[in-house]
C-alpha cells in the first residue's frame, strides 16, 4: 500500500518533511498547499510534487490523499485539522500542537469525532541518540533511573535580528522556549523516564526582542523515581560542529551506569567506578537531528499500512501540554505543581 501525502505549509521546517516523504517508498507527495505564493512554486518545484493549491479544502477534495501533513505555525492547526476531519483524512500535525492546551484538546475531540487518526510530529524523540538509550534502558544498563538532565544551548537567539531569517513568528510568541523548545525535551524525558508526578520552574527574558522567554531552569519529579533538570538558554552555544544537531547536552544516570549525549550525536557510557567509553551505535547524520523526521515519518506509514503500534497520538501528546501548562504556572507562582499521572482527559464518547 502506497500512502498518498498532501502537505500543507511551505516554512522553514517544512523543507525537512518533504525530504523525508521523497525517500520513504511507502509514501508519495501528491501536493501541496500554501498561501505563499512564491514558496508554493518553490516548494512544488524543489520536491517534484505534482499538483500546488492555495486553499486545503480544494487540494483534498482533488487529490484525495490518505494522509495530510500539517507543518504551519499552531495558528493555523485547528482550522486545518477539521478540514482533513471533515473529510475522513488521518493527520499528522506539527508541534506545538493548537497553540495552547484548550486548542489541543478541541483538536483531539475533532478527530476523535471524525474517527480519524491524529498524530503530533514529535520528533526528538526519534532522534537516534534517543532511541539508543531507550534500548539501553529496557537492557538494564542502568539498573534503577536516578536523574536525567539536560543543557539546552543552540546559540541562536541573540540580538534584534534572532530568528527572523528561519522562523519570525518565534519572535511573537508569548510563550516561548518552554512551548515552542522545551516541549520537545518534556516528551523525551517522558519517553526516557515515564510519567511526571511535578514540575518547578523559573523562566526569563533575556533577549528584549522577544515577547515570551528564552532562559530558564525547570525541575522534574518522576512518578517511578527519578528526578530531571532541563536548563535552558537560546542565546548561548556550546561545543558543536553544529549546534542543532542536539541542540544541546544530555546526561542520563541510574545506580549501574551513567550515559552522556555531546553535541555531535556521540554517546559516552560510564559504568558505576569504571572509565567512561564511547558507545557505538549507528546513525545517518541526514536531514534533521540524525534524520528524526523521518525516523518518525516511518513510523507513522507503518502504522497506517501495517496496523502498527502508534507514538505521538494527539490523545498521548495532551499529556505534554499538560505539563507545560504546569511548568508556566510554577514560573508564576514560585511553587512546586504536583500533576497525577497521566494527565489525559477521557476520550470522546461521541
Amino acid at each position: 500500500m502506497t500512502v498518498k501525502v498532501a502537505v500543507v505549509g511551505t516554512g522553514y521546517f517544512s523543507q525537512f518533511h518533504f525530504d523525508a516523504w521523497r525517500r520513504l517508498p511507502g509514501a508519495r507527495l501528491v501536493a501541496v498547499c500554501s498561501r505563499e505564493p512564491a514558496s508554493l512554486v518553490a516548494a512544488a518545484a524543489r520536491h517534484l510534487i505534482p499538483r500546488q493549491f492555495a486553499e486545503v479544502g480544494q487540494m483534498l477534495d482533488a487529490v484525495e490523499p490518505d494522509l495530510v501533513d500539517i507543518v504551519t505555525p499552531p495558528t493555523a492547526h485547528l482550522a486545518l485539522l477539521s478540514a482533513a476531519a471533515e473529510r475522513g483524512i488521518d493527520a499528522i500535525c506539527q508541534k506545538p500542537l493548537g497553540g495552547d492546551l484548550a486548542t489541543a484538546r478541541a483538536m483531539v475531540r475533532r478527530a476523535e469525532e471524525a474517527g480519524i487518526t491524529l498524530v503530533v510530529h514529535e520528533n526528538f524523540r526519534f532522534m537516534p541518540w534517543y532511541r539508543e538509550a531507550k534500548r539501553l534502558i529496557e537492557a538494564g544498563a542502568f539498573g534503577r533511573l536516578l536523574n536525567i538532565g539536560f543543557r539546552l544551548r543552540p546559540g541562536d537567539g541573540q540580538g534584534p535580528r534572532a530568528y527572523l531569517d528561519r522562523q519570525p513568528y518565534f519572535q511573537e510568541m508569548p510563550r516561548f522556549l518552554i512551548h515552542e523548545t522545551a516541549i520537545h525535551l518534556i516528551d523525551v524525558f517522558r519517553y526516557l523516564c515515564g510519567e511526571v508526578a511535578g514540575v518547578c520552574a523559573h523562566l526569563r527574558r533575556l533577549n528584549p526582542a522577544l515577547r515570551g522567554e528564552d532562559a530558564g531552569y525547570v525541575l522534574f519529579d518522576f512518578a517511578a523515581g527519578a528526578a530531571g533538570v532541563f536548563d535552558g538558554n537560546r542565546l548561548t552555544g556550546f561545543a558543536a560542529a553544529d549546534p542543532r544537531l542536539t541542540m544541546g547536552e544530555m546526561w542520563l544516570e541510574g545506580a549501574a551506569a551513567t550515559l552522556r549525549l555531546d553535541g555531535d550525536g556521540r554517546l559516552f557510557l560510564k559504568p558505576h567506578q569504571q572509565p567512561e567509553r564511547e558507545h557505538a551505535y549507528a546513525w545517518q547524520n541526514q536531514g534533521f537531528g540524525g534524520d528524526c523526521v523521518l525516523a518518525l515519518q516511518r513510523h507513522v506509514l507503518a502504522h497506517l499500512q501495517n496496523g502498527a503500534p502508534l507514538e505521538n497520538t494527539g490523545r498521548a501528546y495532551l499529556t505534554n501540554l499538560e505539563i507545560e501548562d504546569a511548568i508556566y504556572r510554577s514560573a508564576a507562582s514560585g511553587r512546586w505543581e504536583r500533576l497525577t499521572a497521566p494527565q489525559i482527559e477521557p476520550a470522546s464518547t461521541m
